[in-house]
């Protein structure tokens, strides 16, 4: 563990949200997942797993945000000097107790590991945060999310290629555009720049394209593995960002299911390059 950050592992924080029909709408609509009328959605119907994501949205004001739209560095996640701030991935676990629509959600949050690393983008710096989710029934919902933190490049250099599988159980297309990208910055109140401006994605943080958000391309995986295995309750969900996808790639998403019975997903680049690697655990398959 980095001494410098130090003081900020074991750091909590406490609040309480909730998420409405109209926000439920507002993502079948984004993700195109299904109905997203009036009549789709109402208060005390089962939320979907991981529009989650849609609540604890932190709110600053508008003279409390970074240059890149995030909130200013400091408060609860530690100090980190270098510029640029990416979300690599995480770990989520569904506990059986679904929150529902309209309800109140506590989370608690508790930054578990800071460590630091050297590679090919020269320092890292990766925050750890653990996420626990209740609903007024009980715990609902276990999460780790990892935050990496590198300095801002001169130039886009991606990390070295992961092939995609060769021959997938199934694969389906996915339609991105800066209207997607938008609306899913909207619902989840994510201010970061690289999504929706593209003279700062290109000029500071040196991104020839705008950037497809990590949490967006996660749970347009997870949509298409409920749609092609109805009915099978998700146990858990692990994801990875293994190289950007940027808004003029023409991306697929590809699935395999594995021996131990969990389904293994990515999103993959029309040059056949792995953007984001998922994993879904089946309730009742093996761990």
């Amino acid at each position: 563990m980095d001494s410098e950050f130090a003081p900020w592992v074991g750091k909590t924080e406490e609040e309480t949200d909730l998420i409405t029909p109209r926000q439920a709408r507002g993502m079948a609509a984004t993700l195109a997942s299904g109905p997203c009328g009036a009549d789709a959605f109402k208060d005390g119907d089962p939320l979907p797993p991981l529009w989650h994501w849609m609540g604890f949205a932190p709110v600053a004001p508008m003279d409390g945000l970074g240059p890149d739209g995030h909130p200013a560095r400091g408060g609860f996640l530690p100090p980190v000097p270098l510029e640029r701030r990416m979300w690599a991935g995480g770990r989520v676990t569904f506990l059986g107790d679904t929150p529902r629509l309209g309800e109140p959600l506590h989370r608690r949050s508790e930054i578990l590991k800071v460590a630091e690393k050297t590679g090919a983008a020269g320092r890292m710096v990766f925050v750890t945060v653990g996420h626990r989710i209740s609903t007024p029934r009980g715990p609902a919902i276990d999460e780790e999310q990892d935050i990496v933190y590198i300095a801002m490049p001169s130039r886009y250099s991606p990390p070295p290629p992961v092939p995609a599988p060769e021959a997938p159980a199934w694969e389906e297309p996915v339609e991105i555009s800066a209207v997607r990208l938008f609306r899913f910055s909207a619902l989840t109140f994510n201010g970061h720049r690289i999504h929706y401006d593209l003279d700062y994605a290109a000029k500071v943080e040196k991104y020839p394209a705008l950037v497809v958000h990590g949490p967006l391309q996660a749970m347009l995986q997870m949509e298409a593995a409920r749609r092609h295995n109805p009915g099978r309750a998700i146990a858990s969900f692990r994801h990875r960002g293994v190289r950007p996808l940027l808004l003029m790639d023409t991306p697929r998403i590809l699935a395999e299911p594995e021996a131990d019975g969990t389904t293994a997903l990515c999103t993959a680049t029309a040059e056949g390059f792995q953007c984001m690697q998922t994993r879904v655990t089946w309730a009742g398959d093996s761990q």
